[in-house]
């Protein structure tokens, strides 16, 4: 019998006749059995790659064959534009054979929710965070709801397991579980890593389990990095450049696609934009324009960066470099869809950093190099999460109950530790005990009691932002900072379109926004791009050796390239603490050791000399420094700490006041800095 022919009859017949599909691809047909035999799995394909159908169509028909009632699929995604796109998709498929589809997330009304709650679907499309929130919720019968889950679908999983929202998802599934009478089949998806056992392995960490597909990295593509110099000469030239034909833009910063897409508006070019502090109906016409428009650019961040079908899409353009070859691969990967077709990518660096960074991206790309997908370390913040939302959730626990729980949600964290964060959440208020009973403390209730706890259902924390509205029509949400100025002549850019702040109602935390002609800026608040020591060092070959045969490098960045070399010393040799001096007042420290060994070395450093900045490549100094002066008994010692600097070390992470120092010092010390094993020696090659 053939993989194929092991799915159900009725699956079969309409793969064929209403798919139109003569065979599956590979990895479909590979995906298959472990599926149909209950395995934990993870899919690995590239960029459309056909990995959704490569899930479902096996759990579809596992559906079928035992007649599964009530939600007995959830599949969760990053991001509220996938969940929209997949809806489609999946309501066919899934309806061909008489099941349903429907979708959960923040911007799906309450109606649409009591309806779901009143008639279950088979399928249910969600975040993390609105999973947290059915489990808080007082209005859904948990047992109900959740009790016939099957099957659990975590799409683009190394977009999960890059950051704390991935600890917060699998403590989720291990709190669903609970209600679960048998283990839930986990099923990851996601594009090309280097380590997909280990993802694997941390995604489901008990059971039989097995990687499906290929983590090779495929360097057929045509790449070009070129030199413009500013964000309106990249303006300029995508305006000027495949006219006719649709263009997927990305830029790394809200304000630059903001800026972009007004310059190209400007130009009379048809551009539409989506990035996540865009309203939903804003961000819809961009998702609209993917499957419906031929002539025109569309501009984002990495909201469009994941995952999402855009069809016949011609060019990616990317202004400036990402921070990854993984999230390189994503964004080219939207193109070659056609038959006959081959992916591209074309780099417009407006500075000097960025065009090292595309050519150290590409360097490494044409090594067949990709990241690999760790979890963050030390996610003791997610521990005192999830004590709060279980006890939210439960109403009371024996504190050893409780212990227990966190225990296997967070099975590399050790007892004691968890034992540790319970006790000083108590101490603190966040949890209050009675007789070894736990229950939801004052602080817990000052600090996230607001709008039914929605603040503690998400692991990250979102900046204060205020609604942008032109009348009854929502724009998008804008940075308190951009309110500054004169009352009568503040001009921001939001949505591509210039607008005068009318007024600002603050109780109501609404800006009223008034369209002018031209004009105004773009600014958001946000964190610093860190950048590991394989980028750096990825960045030294390629000023050494060149990007390779796999990417063009355009005249304009030969030149600029040319330069960049004749400032960066020991480029022939290993570039390991060398020092150059920049101007009259900074000089630098060159190291290619990536953003937190800088981060270290800088930190080690300043009792010797004072530091004005650091990045992956180096660190600037204010005054000179003799390389001699760096020994290795200095580099290699553990950075120490005062109060004063943990606190203000540790203000980005979320919940952290519900954490002892000592954890806190553990996780400022793992996240943001190297330890001594892990550092680049004086003198030693960068290779």
């Amino acid at each position: 019998m053939s993989e194929f022919e092991k799915l159900h009859p009725a699956l079969q017949y309409h793969v064929v006749n209403s798919l139109g599909w003569s065979s599956l691809r590979p990895t479909q047909l590979q995906a298959i059995e472990p599926i149909l035999s209950g395995m934990h799995c993870l899919l690995l394909a590239p960029t459309a790659g056909g990995k959704t159908e490569a899930a479902i169509i096996p759990v579809l028909s596992r559906m079928m064959t035992h007649a599964w009632p009530g939600v007995s699929v959830i599949y969760v995604c990053p991001i509220k534009a996938l969940l929209n796109n997949l809806e489609q998709r999946l309501s066919y498929y899934a309806g061909l054979v008489g099941r349903r589809v429907a979708v959960w997330h923040g911007d799906v009304s309450q109606s649409k929710k009591g309806h779901a709650l009143k008639d279950a679907p088979d399928i249910l499309l969600t975040t993390p965070e609105s999973l947290e929130g059915m489990l808080v919720s007082t209005r859904i019968d948990r047992m109900a709801w959740f009790g016939n889950l099957r099957v659990l679908i975590a799409d683009e999983l190394h977009a999960f397991a890059a950051d704390d929202r991935g600890w917060h998802m699998r403590a989720v599934l291990h709190r669903l579980q609970q209600y679960v009478p048998h283990e839930m089949q986990r099923l990851g998806l996601s594009a090309t890593v280097s380590n997909p056992d280990e993802l694997l392995e941390w995604f489901a960490p008990t059971g039989t389990k097995q990687v499906v597909g290929s983590a090779s990295v495929s360097t057929d593509a045509d790449v070009t990095v070129d030199f413009v110099g500013s964000l309106v000469n990249a303006g300029t030239v995508i305006a000027r450049l495949h006219r006719g034909s649709k263009r997927l833009v990305f830029c790394d910063s809200r304000s630059s696609a903001e800026q972009l897409t007004s310059m190209l508006r400007g130009q009379d070019v048809r551009a539409f934009l989506s990035h996540a502090s865009l309203s939903h109906s804003e961000r819809k016409l961009a998702e609209t324009a993917f499957a419906e428009e031929k002539d025109c650019v569309i501009v984002a961040t990495s909201t469009l960066e994941l995952g999402i079908d855009v069809g016949d899409l011609d060019h990616v353009i990317q202004i400036d470099a990402p921070a990854t070859v993984s999230s390189f691969l994503q964004r080219m990967g939207r193109t070659g869809r056609r038959p006959g077709a081959k992916r591209s990518c074309l780099f417009l660096c407006t500075n000097d950093d960025s065009l090292m960074l595309a050519m150290g991206i590409c360097r490494l790309w044409g090594e067949a190099w990709v990241e690999a997908a760790y979890p963050p370390p030390a996610p003791w913040a997610l521990v005192a999460q999830q004590a709060m939302a279980a006890t939210l959730e439960r109403g009371q626990w024996p504190r050893q109950e409780l212990v227990s729980l966190l225990g296997g949600a967070f099975p590399e964290s050790d007892k004691q530790g968890i034992c540790n964060v319970i006790g000083h959440m108590v101490d603190t208020g966040h949890l209050m005990e009675t007789e070894n009973i736990l229950q939801i403390g004052p602080t817990t209730e000052k600090q996230f009691g607001r709008a039914h706890y929605m603040d503690l259902l998400a692991s990250f924390s979102a900046n204060q932002l205020l609604l942008g509205r032109f009348g009854s029509v929502e724009v998008g949400y804008i940075d308190p900072t951009m309110l500054a100025g004169k009352k009568e002549n503040r001009l921001i850019l939001l949505a591509g379109k210039s607008w005068r702040i009318a007024d600002v109602d603050w109780k109501r935390q609404t800006v009223w926004l008034e369209p002018v002609k031209e004009g105004g800026k773009a600014r958001w608040i946000g964190s610093g791009r860190s950048l590991s020591r394989e980028i750096a060092q990825g960045i030294l070959r390629a000023l050494r050796h060149g990007t390779g045969e796999h990417t063009v490098i355009s005249k304009r960045a030969r030149l600029e390239i040319e330069q960049i070399i004749e400032d960066v010393p020991d480029a022939e040799n290993n570039g390991a603490l060398s020092v150059t001096r920049t101007d009259s007042v900074v000089s630098r420290l060159w190291t290619f050791a990536g953003t937190r060994a800088n981060r270290t070395i800088a930190k080690q450093i300043q009792s010797l000399v004072e530091v004005k900045r650091i990045d992956a490549m180096g660190i600037d100094l204010k005054t000179p420094i003799d390389p001699s002066e760096l020994s290795a008994e200095l580099l290699a010692a553990e950075i120490q700490f005062s109060a004063g600097e943990i606190e203000d070390l540790a203000k980005p992470i979320k919940f952290s006041e519900c954490l002892p120092a000592s954890l806190l010092v553990q996780i400022v010390r793992m996240r943001q800095f190297e330890s001594a094993a892990d550092r680049l020696p004086t003198g030693q090659p960068a290779n």
